[in-house]
Protein backbone atom coordinates (compact mmCIF):
# COMPACT_ATOMS: atom_id res chain seq x y z
CA UNK A 1 0.00 0.00 0.00
CA UNK A 2 1.40 3.41 -0.97
CA UNK A 3 -1.04 6.14 0.03
CA UNK A 4 -0.54 9.69 -1.15
CA UNK A 5 -1.45 12.13 1.59
CA UNK A 6 0.43 15.40 1.02
CA UNK A 7 1.34 17.39 4.09
CA UNK A 8 -0.98 20.33 4.41
CA UNK A 9 -0.55 23.98 5.27
CA UNK A 10 -1.86 24.06 8.88
CA UNK A 11 0.97 21.96 10.32
CA UNK A 12 2.56 24.99 12.00
CA UNK A 13 -0.71 25.64 13.81
CA UNK A 14 -0.68 22.08 15.10
CA UNK A 15 2.62 22.20 16.90
CA UNK A 16 2.58 25.69 18.38
CA UNK A 17 5.64 26.42 20.53
CA UNK A 18 5.52 23.27 22.60
CA UNK A 19 9.12 22.20 23.27
CA UNK A 20 8.01 18.77 24.53
CA UNK A 21 7.27 17.63 20.97
CA UNK A 22 9.94 16.13 18.72
CA UNK A 23 8.55 15.75 15.19
CA UNK A 24 9.69 12.71 13.23
CA UNK A 25 10.71 12.87 9.59
CA UNK A 26 11.11 9.38 8.14
CA UNK A 27 12.83 9.23 4.76
CA UNK A 28 12.28 6.78 1.92
CA UNK A 29 13.46 7.64 -1.61
CA UNK A 30 14.03 11.23 -0.55
CA UNK A 31 10.42 11.65 0.57
CA UNK A 32 8.83 12.25 3.96
CA UNK A 33 6.79 9.16 4.86
CA UNK A 34 5.24 7.31 7.78
CA UNK A 35 4.99 3.55 8.12
CA UNK A 36 2.31 1.65 10.01
CA UNK A 37 3.89 -0.66 12.61
CA UNK A 38 7.18 -0.41 10.73
CA UNK A 39 5.80 -2.14 7.64
CA UNK A 40 7.51 -0.81 4.49
CA UNK A 41 4.55 -2.00 2.41
CA UNK A 42 2.24 0.26 4.43
CA UNK A 43 3.70 3.70 3.88
CA UNK A 44 2.02 7.05 3.49
CA UNK A 45 3.90 9.79 1.62
CA UNK A 46 3.35 13.16 3.28
CA UNK A 47 5.79 15.32 1.36
CA UNK A 48 8.18 15.19 -1.56
CA UNK A 49 10.33 17.81 0.21
CA UNK A 50 11.53 16.84 3.72
CA UNK A 51 13.68 19.97 3.92
CA UNK A 52 10.60 22.17 3.59
CA UNK A 53 8.84 20.07 6.23
CA UNK A 54 11.76 20.59 8.61
CA UNK A 55 11.65 24.32 7.98
CA UNK A 56 7.92 24.38 8.71
CA UNK A 57 8.55 22.71 12.07
CA UNK A 58 11.20 25.28 12.94
CA UNK A 59 8.91 28.13 11.85
CA UNK A 60 6.30 26.75 14.27
CA UNK A 61 8.72 27.06 17.17
CA UNK A 62 9.87 23.45 17.32
CA UNK A 63 13.45 23.01 18.58
CA UNK A 64 14.24 19.34 17.87
CA UNK A 65 13.91 16.90 14.98
CA UNK A 66 14.01 13.10 14.83
CA UNK A 67 15.34 12.27 11.35
CA UNK A 68 15.20 8.62 10.31
CA UNK A 69 16.94 7.20 7.26
CA UNK A 70 14.58 4.32 6.53
CA UNK A 71 16.44 3.56 3.30
CA UNK A 72 19.58 3.17 5.38
CA UNK A 73 17.86 1.08 8.01
CA UNK A 74 16.60 -1.31 5.34
CA UNK A 75 19.93 -1.46 3.46
CA UNK A 76 22.13 -1.62 6.54
CA UNK A 77 24.13 1.42 5.45
CA UNK A 78 23.46 5.17 5.61
CA UNK A 79 21.70 6.47 2.49
CA UNK A 80 20.38 9.98 3.23
CA UNK A 81 23.25 11.88 4.79
CA UNK A 82 23.00 14.57 2.09
CA UNK A 83 19.48 15.35 3.28
CA UNK A 84 20.75 15.57 6.86
CA UNK A 85 23.38 18.06 5.70
CA UNK A 86 20.78 20.14 3.88
CA UNK A 87 18.44 20.30 6.89
CA UNK A 88 21.27 21.04 9.32
CA UNK A 89 22.56 23.86 7.10
CA UNK A 90 19.12 25.38 6.53
CA UNK A 91 17.77 25.22 10.11
CA UNK A 92 18.87 25.56 13.73
CA UNK A 93 16.98 22.44 14.77
CA UNK A 94 18.62 20.04 17.23
CA UNK A 95 18.74 16.93 15.06
CA UNK A 96 19.12 13.29 15.95
CA UNK A 97 19.77 11.08 12.94
CA UNK A 98 19.80 7.32 12.55
CA UNK A 99 19.30 4.44 10.18
CA UNK A 100 22.03 2.12 8.93
CA UNK A 101 24.67 3.23 11.46
CA UNK A 102 27.31 0.52 11.82
CA UNK A 103 30.72 2.01 12.48
CA UNK A 104 32.71 4.79 14.07
CA UNK A 105 33.11 6.28 10.57
CA UNK A 106 29.32 6.48 10.29
CA UNK A 107 29.15 8.35 13.57
CA UNK A 108 31.85 10.81 12.50
CA UNK A 109 30.10 11.40 9.18
CA UNK A 110 26.72 11.98 10.83
CA UNK A 111 28.11 14.45 13.36
CA UNK A 112 30.18 16.19 10.68
CA UNK A 113 27.03 16.51 8.55
CA UNK A 114 25.41 18.56 11.31
CA UNK A 115 23.50 16.13 13.52
CA UNK A 116 23.65 16.79 17.24
CA UNK A 117 23.04 13.16 18.15
CA UNK A 118 23.34 9.76 16.50
CA UNK A 119 20.33 7.50 16.92
CA UNK A 120 21.11 3.83 17.51
CA UNK A 121 18.78 0.86 17.74
CA UNK A 122 19.66 -2.76 17.07
CA UNK A 123 23.39 -2.20 17.37
CA UNK A 124 22.95 -0.79 20.89
CA UNK A 125 20.93 -3.86 21.85
CA UNK A 126 23.23 -6.46 20.31
CA UNK A 127 26.61 -4.79 20.86
CA UNK A 128 26.50 -2.58 23.96
CA UNK A 129 30.27 -3.02 24.30
CA UNK A 130 30.70 -1.24 20.97
CA UNK A 131 28.43 1.58 22.06
CA UNK A 132 30.47 1.87 25.25
CA UNK A 133 33.60 2.44 23.14
CA UNK A 134 31.82 5.10 21.11
CA UNK A 135 30.62 6.81 24.29
CA UNK A 136 34.24 7.05 25.42
CA UNK A 137 35.22 8.52 22.05
CA UNK A 138 32.37 10.99 21.52
CA UNK A 139 30.55 11.41 24.83
CA UNK A 140 27.24 9.97 25.96
CA UNK A 141 25.37 13.15 25.01
CA UNK A 142 26.03 12.39 21.32
CA UNK A 143 23.83 9.30 21.36
CA UNK A 144 20.10 8.68 21.49
CA UNK A 145 19.17 5.02 21.88
CA UNK A 146 15.86 3.80 20.49
CA UNK A 147 14.27 0.69 21.96
CA UNK A 148 11.35 -1.05 20.25
CA UNK A 149 9.10 -3.00 22.59
CA UNK A 150 6.20 -5.42 22.35
CA UNK A 151 4.64 -6.61 25.62
CA UNK A 152 7.71 -5.14 27.40
CA UNK A 153 10.06 -7.37 25.35
CA UNK A 154 12.76 -5.70 23.27
CA UNK A 155 12.53 -6.38 19.53
CA UNK A 156 15.24 -5.95 16.88
CA UNK A 157 15.77 -6.43 13.13
CA UNK A 158 12.74 -4.47 12.05
CA UNK A 159 10.70 -5.71 15.03
CA UNK A 160 10.96 -9.30 13.83
CA UNK A 161 13.28 -10.83 16.44
CA UNK A 162 13.09 -10.97 20.22
CA UNK A 163 16.32 -9.63 21.72
CA UNK A 164 16.12 -11.79 24.81
CA UNK A 165 15.62 -9.00 27.32
CA UNK A 166 12.97 -6.69 28.70
CA UNK A 167 12.82 -2.93 28.36
CA UNK A 168 13.82 -2.60 32.03
CA UNK A 169 16.88 -4.80 31.39
CA UNK A 170 17.80 -2.70 28.37
CA UNK A 171 17.47 0.64 30.13
CA UNK A 172 19.67 -0.57 32.97
CA UNK A 173 22.32 -1.73 30.48
CA UNK A 174 22.32 1.68 28.84
CA UNK A 175 22.60 3.52 32.14
CA UNK A 176 25.59 1.34 33.03
CA UNK A 177 27.52 2.71 30.05
CA UNK A 178 26.40 6.30 30.55
CA UNK A 179 23.46 6.62 28.17
CA UNK A 180 20.75 8.67 29.86
CA UNK A 181 18.49 9.53 26.92
CA UNK A 182 16.37 6.74 25.45
CA UNK A 183 13.24 6.71 23.36
CA UNK A 184 10.91 3.76 23.67
CA UNK A 185 8.47 2.77 20.93
CA UNK A 186 5.60 0.44 21.71
CA UNK A 187 5.25 -1.50 18.46
CA UNK A 188 1.56 -2.11 19.06
CA UNK A 189 0.95 1.65 19.10
CA UNK A 190 3.18 2.88 16.30
CA UNK A 191 1.23 4.69 13.61
CA UNK A 192 -2.09 3.48 15.01
CA UNK A 193 -3.31 6.81 16.48
CA UNK A 194 -4.68 5.02 19.56
CA UNK A 195 -2.75 6.86 22.25
CA UNK A 196 0.68 6.17 23.77
CA UNK A 197 1.65 3.44 26.24
CA UNK A 198 1.24 5.49 29.40
CA UNK A 199 1.39 2.49 31.73
CA UNK A 200 4.58 1.20 30.13
CA UNK A 201 6.31 4.56 30.45
CA UNK A 202 5.11 4.95 34.03
CA UNK A 203 6.59 1.56 34.90
CA UNK A 204 9.96 2.37 33.33
CA UNK A 205 10.25 5.74 35.04
CA UNK A 206 9.09 4.40 38.39
CA UNK A 207 11.68 1.62 38.34
CA UNK A 208 14.49 3.71 36.83
CA UNK A 209 13.75 7.36 37.68
CA UNK A 210 17.13 8.66 36.49
CA UNK A 211 16.37 7.86 32.87
CA UNK A 212 15.47 10.67 30.46
CA UNK A 213 12.70 8.79 28.69
CA UNK A 214 11.23 9.95 25.39
CA UNK A 215 7.88 8.48 24.39
CA UNK A 216 7.34 7.27 20.83
CA UNK A 217 4.27 5.82 19.14
CA UNK A 218 0.56 6.41 19.39
CA UNK A 219 0.49 10.11 20.31
CA UNK A 220 -2.80 11.48 19.03
CA UNK A 221 -3.69 14.61 20.98
CA UNK A 222 -2.55 17.25 23.43
CA UNK A 223 -4.23 15.18 26.15
CA UNK A 224 -1.73 12.44 25.34
CA UNK A 225 1.10 14.95 25.65
CA UNK A 226 -0.17 16.09 29.05
CA UNK A 227 -0.43 12.47 30.22
CA UNK A 228 3.14 11.78 29.13
CA UNK A 229 4.38 14.84 30.96
CA UNK A 230 2.52 13.76 34.10
CA UNK A 231 4.19 10.33 34.19
CA UNK A 232 7.62 11.94 33.81
CA UNK A 233 8.55 11.56 30.14
CA UNK A 234 11.00 14.21 28.97
CA UNK A 235 9.64 14.52 25.43
CA UNK A 236 7.51 12.76 22.83
CA UNK A 237 8.34 11.86 19.24
CA UNK A 238 5.25 12.63 17.19
CA UNK A 239 4.51 11.75 13.59
CA UNK A 240 1.09 11.06 12.14
CA UNK A 241 -0.82 13.28 14.57
CA UNK A 242 1.06 16.28 13.19
CA UNK A 243 0.99 15.30 9.54
CA UNK A 244 -2.71 14.51 9.50
CA UNK A 245 -3.78 17.48 11.61
CA UNK A 246 -5.29 15.59 14.55
CA UNK A 247 -3.75 18.04 17.03
CA UNK A 248 -4.87 21.21 15.28
CA UNK A 249 -7.94 21.95 17.39
CA UNK A 250 -6.35 20.84 20.65
CA UNK A 251 -3.62 23.47 20.92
Amino acid sequence: MNNENPINEPISKAVGNFDFIIPAIDIIDGKCVRLTKGDFSKKTIYSEDPLQVAKSFEDAGIKRLHLVDLDGARAGTIRNIDLLTAIANATDLIIDFGGGVNSIEDIKNILDAGADMVTLGTIAVKHPELLEEWVLDFGADKFLVGVDVLHERVKIKGWQLDAGLTIIDMVRKMLAIGILQIFCTDISKDGMMTGPSINLYRKIITEIPEINLIASGGVTSWDDINDLMEVGCKAAIVGKALYEGNMLTLK
